[in-house]
């Protein structure tokens, strides 16, 4: 039975079992992940996941069911399900099912170039990519992983006031970390790349930057723990803002787990600074056209020259402040209640290079890698400690690579003191709950820096 069938079905029977107003939301999900070790496949991993939520007005309260289930007996199921669901949840908070936008975007963010690419091509660029990366230099010897991930999700809402929505988003992830030996030590570096264009992922040039991130940190030295200029580098700053970007969410700030709360119209950063959620971005991971409830999606700047224009919102946070939702209503899985989450957020990028950025430093720190982002960070405190790699600068001229680094510091206080924003804008790996972060390299005023 197709989705469509099943869906028409449902809403009809809804209506004969009383419901007021009902939505069904469907997802399908098909990955393809390999892994290497030594030129072998070590692991190899294909499969499709597809399931429908449920929800309906009954009785005047809002009930909720799921199944992976698309069949006809899995109707009743679901209406039952949800019934029972309604008449026990006590939230003070009335929902309802949205009947639309006014307008809708119709941008394809579905790579038909990279679908039609095979499984085989894709393990032979992976294997072509550790090959190379084994011979580049005799003192790398191996990699502690070698591995592909390519993707497509199918969503689209149907609900009983009209709407009907579709999209389809896919894409490809590498993740590769290398294993260097000289000397007695033994030192790794690690490259991620997430694209929607196959075509661009040229071996060579993969094994090249993955095992000089890596052989780079050889003959690495300490230093004087204290506070210095730190540049974070794109990646890196990509990573920090993605671990903290949920105290930009008006749900968090209505919970209490953000200090961003009554600050929408204040400075909460340098006049430098500008963030912005762009649904619509061509290569966006989490490029859509609608939110988890049906929203149109839209560009949002969320802080402008330093001060906060706006939070993200899903419908029921805007309703408590008062507001229009943002378009940011999110879903981790057809399984998953509707929570906030950005789609493509970044810090919009500057004029200076990462070079020029570097040699302005008279004295202080290039992080290349940061560990330990979820389990030493608070995000609603914004307080931070996280193990660090990179490197020593000194009059604009990189010296050498640091030891193992602990860097600290918090966000919030971070976002006063930003130096210097780049113009190497860098996105990192999209997760469900945080979506797709960029930002270009930032130079801090200073963080503390713990060297072993």
């Amino acid at each position: 039975m197709n989705v469509e069938s099943f869906s028409q079905e449902l809403l009809e029977a809804g209506k004969r079992f009383g419901y007021a107003d009902m939505e069904l939301y469907h997802e399908r999900v098909k990955t393809f992940g390999c892994q290497l070790f030594q030129g072998e496949i070590d692991n190899y991993k294909s499969s499709e996941v597809s399931g429908v939520a449920f929800r309906g007005v009954f009785e005047g309260k809002m009930g909720y069911a799921f199944t992976e289930k698309i069949a006809e007996d899995s109707i009743p199921f679901l209406l039952e399900n949800a019934r029972e669901n309604a008449l026990i949840i006590e939230d003070e908070e009335s929902e309802d099912i949205y009947s639309g936008s006014e307008r809708y975007r119709e941008q394809t963010y579905y790579s038909n170039e990279l679908q039609q690419v095979s499984i085989q091509d894709q393990v032979r660029l992976l294997l072509d990519i550790e090959r190379l990366i084994l011979a580049y230099d005799e003192r790398v010897t191996g990699t502690n992983y070698c591995m592909l991930q390519s993707s497509e999700t199918e969503r689209s809402i149907l609900n009983s006031k009209g709407l009907d929505l579709k999209d389809l988003q896919n894409s490809l992830t590498l993740y590769i970390s290398v294993i260097v030996k000289s000397g007695g030590h033994t030192k790794t570096g690690t490259y991620v790349k997430v694209t929607k264009n196959f075509h661009s992922l040229h071996p060579e040039d993969i094994a090249e930057q993955a095992a000089e991130e890596a052989l780079r940190q050889l003959g690495s030295r300490s230093i004087r723990s204290r506070a210095y200029p730190v540049l974070l580098r794109n990646d890196m700053a990509a990573a920090l803002i993605q671990t903290f970007s949920p105290i930009f969410s008006a749900e968090n700030t209505q919970r209490g787990h953000s200090r961003l709360l009554d600050k929408v119209g204040a400075s909460i950063g340098v006049s430098a600074l500008n963030i912005v959620d762009d649904p619509s971005l061509p290569e966006g991971i989490c490029s859509r056209n609608f939110d988890g409830e049906g929203f149109a999606t839209q560009r949002l700047q969320i802080v402008e020259n330093g001060t906060l224009l706006s939070l993200l919102h899903n419908r029921k946070t805007a309703k408590k402040d008062n507001t229009e939702s943002t378009g940011h209503a999110h879903k981790s899985s057809y399984k998953g209640s509707v929570t906030v989450a950005p789609s493509n957020l970044y810090v919009e990028p500057a004029a200076k290079g990462h070079e020029e950025l570097v040699s302005s430093i008279e004295e202080g720190v290039i992080v290349t890698h940061l560990a330990g982002l979820h389990s030493g960070a608070n995000t609603i405190s914004g307080d931070f400690s996280l193990a660090a790699r990179g490197y020593y600068v000194e009059k604009g001229q990189i010296q050498f690579p640091v030891n193992q680094m602990t860097i600290a510091g918090n966000f919030y206080d971070v976002l006063r003191s930003i130096q210097d924003v780049g113009s190497d804008l860098e996105f990192s790996y999209p997760t469900a709950a945080s979506g797709y972060i960029g930002s270009p390299s930032l130079l801090i005023e200073a963080l503390s820096v713990t060297v072993e």
